[in-house]
């Protein structure tokens, strides 16, 4: 049995919000708390596995777990691209180069390993262990261009965050009227929503003086914990209709 959402517009709503709020989440801890990058990392990567291991040991699909794991990558993802980006020095610019290239080296090895990218049939530990790992650094990844977008580039959190939109638009207008491999346009889309994220809790969190809407990590994220909590909620009980549709991951 599929262990996975299906993938419908309702699903990448969810997943903007929930790395949305990894973004805040994780700026609240090592930032707000003043707890630090590498201590968070290795708190947020705990988590990760923690919420990892019981969605392996799971034997079916249950949204709250899924997503759960989904904010946890997240969230790690934020503290990892910040650690290497600001603590080890490598800044923005090296650290998406180096997350690109590992990203990349992740997808070839579960292309030759397994002969497709697909998310159409993950039911074995294998599949699993790619699938999330390919996700926790597709979300570090996402970081860490979303920071450049915003810092680096001048285009700042705003413009940054339209670039993201802009781009999405693209991957969803070739959805519909080009032939392009539509696991290609799942796993663009995928990778592009987390620095859409990224940009889209900078604005949420800076101040105004730094062109965001000052609402800070704490506010940002009891707004988007309840707007995910909600969707959650409304997943679990659409899935557990007498009747309902078992998961499908038709990209």
């Amino acid at each position: 049995m599929s262990k996975l959402p299906q993938i419908t517009a309702f699903f990448w709503i969810m997943k903007i919000c929930a790395t949305t709020l990894g973004e805040t989440a994780g700026d609240l801890l090592s930032m707000t708390l003043n707890v630090g990058y590498a201590i968070s990392s290795m708190i947020l990567i705990g988590v990760f596995l923690a919420t990892l291991v019981t969605q392996l040991i799971s034997k079916s699909y249950n949204p709250l777990l899924y997503w759960t794991v989904i904010l946890s990558t997240s969230t790690a993802g934020t503290t990892m691209s910040d650690f290497m980006d600001r603590t080890l020095g490598l800044g923005y610019a090296t650290g998406t180069t180096i997350l690109v290239t590992i990203l990349l080296a992740i997808l070839v090895f579960w292309r030759f390993s397994v002969g497709s990218l697909s998310v159409n049939n993950i039911k074995t530990p294998k599949l699993e262990l790619l699938y999330w790992t390919t996700i926790l650094f597709s979300n570090t990844l996402g970081t860490a261009l979303g920071d450049f977008l915003a810092d680096s580039s001048g285009l700042g959190f705003a413009g940054g965050a339209l670039l993201i939109a802009g781009l999405l638009a693209l991957v969803l207008a070739a959805h519909y009227y080009t032939q392009i491999s539509q696991v290609i346009l799942f796993w663009i889309a995928f990778v592009l929503t987390r620095p859409f994220g990224a940009t889209l809790g900078d604005i949420l969190t800076k101040s105004h003086a730094k062109g965001g809407l000052d609402f800070g990590t704490i506010g940002s994220s009891i707004v988007l914990v309840s707007i995910l909590g909600v969707c959650i909620l409304f997943t679990t009980l659409k899935h557990k209709k007498p009747g309902a549709a078992r998961p499908s991951n038709d990209e």
